[in-house]
């Protein structure tokens, strides 16, 4: 026998006014169908949230992958600016090499054979890097060029380098030469007697004279005529008071017949330094210098190296 369920619904007195009959069973089905549809909903909804999280991992993935696209972007932009970097000092070097070939020509040196070209015995100057490959591509063979060509020129600078200093020590070396070089007169005057065979105005036989007599004014000032160190200030004989400077590389100058000595012995001094003032000790006929230089331990004629 199925069991019935009676509702009443009341009106305002408190009477019965509406009734209804149902059956246990209806009561039944109608719960479990609205837990269905609670449940239902309840998985729809977690669903929805599921959906909803992947899409906005889905949103974080494509930012990280939008802003990893963007760092390699600009990591190729700076690739190629580094490329641009290489071609430029590339063509520095090679304007420092032509410009020490040049100099070179002035100096009239030759460049030492293992230096003589700039990237290597029987190397040629790189291509200049192409820097034109789009953004979208892989950069790959480009940064393989580029450490290819940083090794060439490491050892293009570092051959640059040795050039250089080759040439600067070949400079140095002809300046010091020519600081060492007796180039100027040591007094002025007039030449009284020339370096080579005469007359000796004291004996009246022919005779070697060895250096150059500057006739001047007793007391005139005499001057260094290269830079060196003095080796011997007294007297010498005939000579009377000497001065006797070396110069270094076999150069040797030597100042007789002096008035007063201004310098001593182990003293350097400078090209154009006062050393003395003339005189006329010794066998001499009158107020002048007598000056020689000795290349080697022979004695030069001193005009051939008076640029004045």
């Amino acid at each position: 026998m199925q069991r019935k369920i009676t509702f009443f619904m009341l009106s305002a007195s408190g009477s019965p006014t509406k009734q209804a009959t149902v059956s246990r069973t209806f009561l039944r089905v109608s719960g479990l169908f609205i837990a269905a549809i609670i449940i239902f909903f309840g998985l729809v909804m977690y669903d929805y949230y599921n959906v909803k999280l992947k899409l906005s991992s889905i949103r974080n993935v494509e930012g990280d992958v939008s802003s990893q696209s963007d760092i390699i972007i600009s990591q190729r932009k700076q690739i190629k600016n580094f490329a641009d970097e290489i071609n430029s000092l590339k063509s520095k070097l090679v304007d420092l090499n032509s410009f020490e070939k040049r100099l070179r020509i002035v100096a009239n040196v030759e460049k030492p054979a293992d230096q003589d070209n700039l990237f290597g015995v029987g190397g040629s100057m790189p291509d200049d890097l192409d820097t034109q490959v789009p953004l979208t591509d892989k950069h790959n063979s480009l940064v393989r060029e580029m450490h290819e060509q940083t090794r060439q020129l490491d050892f293009a600078s570092t051959n640059q380098k040795q050039g250089f200093e080759s040439l600067l020590k070949h400079l140095e070396d002809q300046r010091n030469l020519l600081a060492s070089t007796p180039a100027v007169r040591p007094a002025s005057g007039w030449i009284s007697s020339r370096f080579g065979y005469r007359v000796s105005p004291f004996t009246g036989l022919r005779e070697f004279h060895k250096g150059l007599d500057i006739a001047t004014r007793m007391g005139a000032p005499l001057i260094a005529t290269a830079d060196g160190v003095i080796t011997f200030a007294g007297i010498k004989g005939l000579l009377g008071k000497v001065i006797i400077i070396d110069h270094g590389h076999g150069i040797v100058s030597l100042y007789a017949h002096l008035q007063k000595m201004l310098k001593k012995g182990g003293e350097s001094v400078k090209r154009g330094d006062t050393i003395a003032l003339v005189g006329n000790t010794g066998r001499s006929t009158g107020p002048h210098v007598h000056y020689e230089v000795h290349l080697n331990g022979i004695p030069v004629n001193p005009e051939k190296y008076i640029l004045n």
